[in-house]
């Protein structure tokens, strides 16, 4: 499934790609489509061969923001403050064998990392606060902790909201997900899974906070188990009750998918049917606004054959990890009526848009500056929204002090009157939503929200970037 690393990048020792702005639907040699490029890292420069999966980190005590790419063998981690100019701080190397699969999340200041590398890989645990002042990067660098409930893993998922990481697709619960507490990360306690379901590839956890009354306040997973998507309540970790289970037409395999922000619908990339049934890349949509009565709703295609892999969700747009076919940025706003359309692209494997495990595994698009990472076979590429320039050095549109010094922002809004605020955190879950009277300008009190990074979203169309520091 997956092929050696090229000679030519075999030889490359310290070539780096940075600040290309897309012009004529290129960025360099870099197909694209109102994506410029900031910087790329290929493979040979972390010292590997393949690619996986990334995450991010924003440094809460400056607003920092750092890259964390998984390799073949280890996990390597960027500082990309100045995003044209990245530094490579250096890699925490795999715990057991070489693997093409490894998953990072992160959770209050850590990372953890998991891989479906033979033996007793595990969890490892890194404290990302150590990124802040490597003396002379490239670092090698060691993990603070390790947990060891089970082998190989093939991801992990984390409620940021509780503190509980869900292990999925490693040798226990029958590849379930293993619940672990992680709410202090350097002491991680095991606490249970739930095998009811099958071998769980990939899930989102959230406490509900949608449209289904009966179900708000509870933990929620929203699995991808290779054959469906299952819906499982995990609030008590002891006694995790399945919901519900969604069937869909011409399965391949059910392999990643995320909720829309309002938690109406679940877009489901399956990462086999191009292959099996010959369509372009096909997002699967369901309605689950009742969690115990989830419905198929219909089939979005893109322009190219190239298989899916990782999407995510902000607002009202669908970020793809779209294999040979790169980062695929789709809007939705009009979903209720089953329409999406294609705003964006950048292809880090610019040969060809087969369907293949060539490209493009993951991106993260979380950052509050708009960087995006995509991370793959093509090493570590950073873009950025054209419309946001490459080169934007006021990545913030309010910088709060602390609690309990700070309590409130005032929003404006020059283009039309404000009825709704809207508040998230980095992975697109509400924290906040007021309904305001029409005003163009609104006091928002902010007094709950800890250190960090924040969306705030007026009217569900413009989004502003907070930073509580």
């Amino acid at each position: 499934m997956k092929k050696a690393l090229p000679l030519f990048l075999a030889l490359i020792t310290s070539v780096v790609i940075g600040q290309t702005p897309c012009v004529s639907g290129f960025a360099g040699s870099y197909p694209c489509s109102g994506y410029d490029l900031q910087a790329h890292f290929f493979l040979a420069e972390m010292g590997a061969s393949d690619g996986n999966d990334s995450w991010g980190w924003t440094d809460p005590a400056d607003g920092a923001e750092y890259a964390i790419i998984g390799l073949n063998n280890g996990t390597a981690f960027f500082d990309i403050s100045t995003p044209t100019n990245p530094t490579y701080l250096g890699k925490l190397a795999t715990a057991t064998g070489s693997s093409f699969w490894r998953d990072v999340k992160v959770y209050n200041n850590f990372a953890f990392i998991v891989s479906d590398a033979n033996g007793s890989h595990g969890m490892q645990i890194f404290d990302l606060t150590k990124l802040r002042n490597v003396a002379n990067p490239p670092a090698t660098f060691t993990e603070d902790a390790h947990y060891s409930g089970f082998g190989s893993s093939h991801n992990i998922v984390i409620n940021e909201e509780t503190g509980y990481a869900y292990a999925v697709g490693n040798n226990t619960f029958g590849g379930g997900p293993h619940f672990i507490n992680i709410q202090n990360p350097l002491a991680p306690i095991p606490a249970g899974g739930y095998s009811a379901g099958g071998y769980t590839h990939d899930a989102q956890v959230i406490v509900y906070d949608g449209p289904d009354t009966e179900h708000v306040g509870k933990e929620i997973l929203f699995g991808s188990n290779e054959t469906h998507v299952a819906i499982v309540d995990v609030t008590n970790k002891a006694n995790p009750q399945l919901i519900a289970n969604i069937a869909y037409p011409s399965v391949g395999y059910t392999h990643q998918g995320w909720l829309t922000d309002d938690r109406n619908y679940f877009l489901l990339g399956d990462e086999g049917d191009e292959f099996d049934f010959g369509f372009n890349t096909r997002t699967v949509i369901f309605d689950v606004s009742d969690l115990d009565n989830p419905s198929f709703k219909f089939e979005y295609f893109g322009p190219t054959a190239a298989v899916d892999h990782n999407g995510y969700v902000i607002g009202n747009k669908f970020y793809l990890a779209n294999y040979a076919a790169g980062l695929r940025t789709i809007d939705i706003s009009d979903i209720d009526n089953e329409n999406m359309t294609e705003i964006g692209s950048f292809d880090t494997h610019p040969g060809n848009n087969n369907a293949s495990y060539n490209g493009s595994w993951n991106v993260y698009p979380f950052f509050a500056s708009g960087n995006i990472v995509i991370s793959g076979s093509n090493g570590f590429t950073l873009v950025k929204s054209a419309n946001l320039g490459v080169n934007d050095a006021t990545p913030f549109d309010f910088v709060m002090a602390p609690n309990p010094a700070m309590h409130s922002v005032t929003i404006s809004s020059q283009a039309s009157p404000i009825s709704e605020i809207a508040v998230y955190n980095l992975v697109g879950q509400q924290i906040q939503n007021h309904i305001v009277n029409n005003s163009v300008s609104e006091t928002l009190d902010i007094s709950a929200l800890s250190s960090g990074m924040y969306l705030v979203k007026i009217n569900n169309t413009t989004t502003k970037r907070l930073l509580i520091n």
